[in-house]
């Protein structure tokens, strides 16, 4: 018999749904059982595309003397951390301020005020490895309850005593300048893998975020060190088995430092910010792989997340059926040398072998190979490589596929519409623009309230409970900013306008100008969460200080620029000790002391000069610029307002920091005054 899980929009919370553990969903009504019984409550917390949220689901919520024993002695919560980036957030810190670490699934237990007192993250079924068995801890953990209620209370008033204490100091409040963005250069460099490309060992995340402010460093100051390591790292990862050779698009991470066996999800989030950063490598360099990579990483989302009410779903598991019923990490994605046989027979095998590093031993498990492309030297027939790549797509097709999490993220979805709106304007791709478009309707007509409030997710056309948080309101303007510029209808700046009034007004501190990430009216934690820093995903702190400078840039608002200069002091301080955890902020910075440059194309829309001026404005590597584009005697976007044409053709205007050069209808010219 289903649980109360069945009425959810989560896919991970639906996964559980017929678990005989008696799942409640994050509300009141938990917690007001949990006074009523005098329980404790258990806290699972995780998402759909976890491995090892799947493993412990398996051993431990599927097995009936378990599911007894929960249901005699807790009230057992369940969230989904994409649902709920807040709850993950407040307790999270917990786990990692008591144990020194912190993942996924993270288990919690509460008192009925929500009050944390012990934590962990997977417990297997049998002690192992030190580690003790899930019943043991309920054993334990209902002992300590029963017998030493005190104990237990005075253990968790103190942890929420010492989550309070840590409300974030600026230590200096200015923005940041030359000096700081230079310390984060070489903070990088120092953490820089010179042998395989990304920061630090094993784990290797992609840094999709560093990258972006190396580029706009480079930009902005030449320095050739911050180029070199943004390319090194992008061709290193599209070599790598992170990156889908097949298909296209980037696995969540890598278990080792060169990039071979990645965590086999994908999420939405990665692939948008990763299509971005290549994108704008292209911009940079001109690079052919940067251009293949950021096009067929556009059309993986548009291909396998796009939903049907036309929002991007947030990820791809990373098991699958392997063929005889057992779920598998990567079984979707990996070859041996007797499938590739099977396939493409003898010479096109071992040709296939060659070129994309499939061994006999195996790079992953069990004889098996994940698909790299390790020859950087060489000659191989593309015609023949190409139907090699076609005959093992149309093969792979035929495998069970990982499951897809349909749940629609606004702040992800936002990420997508500027990575899908850029990379079709930059590549001609008009589709892709229409992709973003459809994204962006989608977050307007159903996540967006009739008092411009976000929804944080939609499944299947049903706007989920949940208030957005601040990377939400942040991340869907960066997108509708993103959108403005590529096709000038100024309903979208209108949009993100709406959005970054709310984080002036909702998210922002009004004394010191610090953010938060939840809404001042949001539900009340046992702590309000604020966290500056970079990690999978920009800070919604980052993002809303990219996103509202921008605006300002875009509106000349100066509430909006004064707030994105406050939120930027956190990078002062962070920048050059942490600067792979604040790369998005570091970016933002980099655009502030460009300016950033607002650049105005008037002419007719349809007159080639016009477009060719557009054009040559969107690829300006210039950190941060902002583009409008429209009529002369327009009134779709402020920084269109009284620019005329000269002597009769097409012109552009370029400006920063008050002062503005001589329009022009030069497209050369105008490239040269925007650092192309």
């Amino acid at each position: 018999m289903p649980n109360r899980l069945a009425h959810e929009t989560s896919p991970y919370l639906l996964q559980h749904a017929d678990n005989p553990v008696d799942w409640w969903p994050w509300s009141a009504d938990a917690f007001e059982e949990a006074r009523k019984s005098g329980k404790p409550v258990l806290l699972s917390v995780g998402y759909s595309s976890c491995h090892w949220c799947h493993v412990m689901a398996h051993e431990s919520f599927e097995d009936q003397e378990t599911a007894d024993y929960l249901n005699a002695h807790f009230v057992s919560v369940k969230v989904d951390r994409e649902e709920r980036p807040d709850v993950d957030a407040v307790y999270m810190e917990a786990v990692q301020a008591a144990t020194g670490q912190g993942g996924w699934p993270m288990t919690v237990f509460l008192t009925p005020d929500a009050e944390p007192f012990y934590f962990g993250t997977y417990f297997p079924p049998a002690p192992r490895q030190g580690s003790p068995s899930f019943r043991q801890v309920l054993e334990g953990v209902h002992s300590a309850w029963t017998d030493r209620r005190d104990e237990v209370a005075e253990v968790a008033e103190k942890i929420v005593r010492d989550l309070a204490g840590r409300e974030i100091a600026f230590g200096d409040t200015q923005v940041p300048g030359e000096e700081d963005l230079a310390g984060a250069l070489l903070g990088l460099t120092r953490d820089y893998d010179a042998g395989h490309g990304g920061f630090g060992g094993a784990p290797k995340f992609p840094p999709s975020m560093a990258i972006e402010f190396l580029l706009r460093h480079h930009a902005r100051t030449g320095a050739e060190g911050a180029l070199q390591m943004a390319a090194d790292t992008c061709e290193r990862m599209a070599r790598g088995g992170i990156y889908d050779q097949l298909a296209g698009g980037f696995a969540r991470y890598s278990v080792d430092r060169e990039w071979v066996v990645p965590h086999f999800e994908k999420m939405l989030y990665d692939n948008a910010l990763l299509c971005r950063v290549y994108a704008h490598l292209w911009r940079s360099t001109g690079s052919d792989l940067a251009r293949r990579v950021a096009l067929e990483t556009a059309d993986f989302m548009v291909r396998e997340l796009r939903t049907n009410e036309g929002g991007f779903a947030s990820a791809l598991d990373a098991d699958s059926d392997d063929g005889t019923g057992k779920h598998v990490e990567g079984a979707y994605y990996v070859w041996t040398p007797a499938q590739l046989r099977e396939v493409l027979g003898d010479q096109d095998a071992e040709l296939a072998a060659d070129y994309f590093g499939v061994t006999q031993e195996g790079t992953f498990e069990e004889g098996a190979s994940v698909l790299q492309l390790p020859q950087s030297e060489g000659v191989f027939d593309a015609e023949r490589i190409a139907s090699i790549r076609a005959r093992l797509l149309e093969a792979r097709g035929e495998r069970p596929a990982p499951g897809r999490d349909d749940k629609v993220v606004a702040a992800w979805n936002g990420l997508a519409v500027a990575a899908l709106a850029e990379t079709g304007a930059y590549f001609d791709r008009p589709d892709l623009i229409e992709a973003a478009l459809g994204a962006a309707d989608l977050l307007v007509r159903l996540h967006l309230d009739e008092h411009a409030r976000l929804a944080r997710t939609s499944k299947d056309g049903r706007v989920g409970a949940n208030a957005g948080v601040l990377e939400d309101y942040a991340d869907v303007s960066e997108g509708f900013l993103a959108l403005a510029s590529v096709t000038g209808e100024g309903v979208w700046l209108e949009f993100a306008g709406f959005l970054l009034d709310h984080v002036l007004v909702q998210f922002t501190d009004e004394e010191s100008g610090t953010l938060y990430d939840t809404a001042a009216d949001a539900e009340k934690l046992i702590r309000r969460p604020q966290d500056p820093t970079d990690n999978a995903t920009p800070s919604g702190w980052s993002a809303a200080a990219g996103a509202l400078l921008g605006y300002a840039a875009q509106t000349g608002a100066e509430p909006h620029r004064a707030a994105a200069e406050r939120a930027l002091g956190v990078v002062k301080a962070l920048g050059p000790r942490a600067p792979r955890f604040i790369g998005w902020g570091l970016a933002t910075a980099e655009a502030l002391l460009d300016g950033p440059r607002e650049v105005a194309v008037v002419g007719p829309v349809d007159d080639p000069a016009t477009k060719e001026l557009h054009r040559a404005a969107l690829l300006a590597t210039a950190p941060g610029a902002v583009v409008a584009v429209g009529a002369p005697d327009s009134d779709e976007l402020p920084l269109l307002a009284e620019r005329l044409l000269v002597s009769g053709e097409p012109t552009a205007y370029v400006c920063r920091n008050f002062t503005c050069d001589a329009p022009t209808t030069d497209v050369d010219r105008l490239r040269e005054a925007l650092g192309r």
